[in-house]
């Protein structure tokens, strides 16, 4: 008895061994990425952290509570967000500026923002970064209130990446 689908399973082990081997290769390649253990990155001795309210030094109002929930969301993320006497440090944040400017492309605008990060452990900055970054939206039919919620949404967004960016600066290793 003839076993009609041989051909066809050897390329498939076949391609499984040169997906293999192009893994193992592209892991080797040092593009940049890399596994890191949970406990790795920030200062020897800090494992939990505070993240109190965020000071706001710009006219915008409530700037502070949207980036200090952001950051508080990605310590969660990566299970560093500790309370009370059970954190070894804290990770003060300062809205440094916010404003809007047209683009060249019609009915867009771009909202910029900078923030800064520090990590204090008993009154010493350990670590501190800075970080801006940009985003477009779409001010919308005309109408006020669209502009004003696709602004918000725009701010919304930036926060989370700049957070989660700061963070990423603060416990890199690199």
């Amino acid at each position: 008895m003839s076993r009609p689908f041989a051909p066809g399973l050897r390329r498939f082990r076949s391609a499984v061994v040169v997906g293999a081997w192009g893994a193992c290769m592209a892991s080797s390649a040092g593009c940049g990425y890399r596994f890191v253990g949970k406990d790795t990155g920030l200062p020897e001795g800090v494992t939990a952290v505070c993240a109190p309210i965020f000071t706001n030094e710009t006219a915008e109002p409530t700037l502070e509570t949207l980036f200090t929930r952001f950051l508080r969301q990605e310590l969660t993320r990566v299970g560093r967000l500790s309370t009370g006497a059970a954190c070894d440090a804290r990770l003060e944040g300062t809205v440094l500026s916010v404003w809007n400017s047209p683009t060249i492309a019609g009915n867009y605008f771009r909202v910029v923002a900078q923030a800064r990060l520090r990590l204090v452990k008993d009154g010493q900055v350990l670590k501190e970064t800075v970080i801006a970054g940009t985003e477009d939206y779409l001010l919308g039919t005309g109408d006020i209130l669209e502009a004003e919620a696709n602004r918000q949404a725009a701010l919304d967004r930036l926060a989370e990446v700049l957070m989660r960016d700061g963070y990423d600066r603060l416990a890199s290793t690199w």
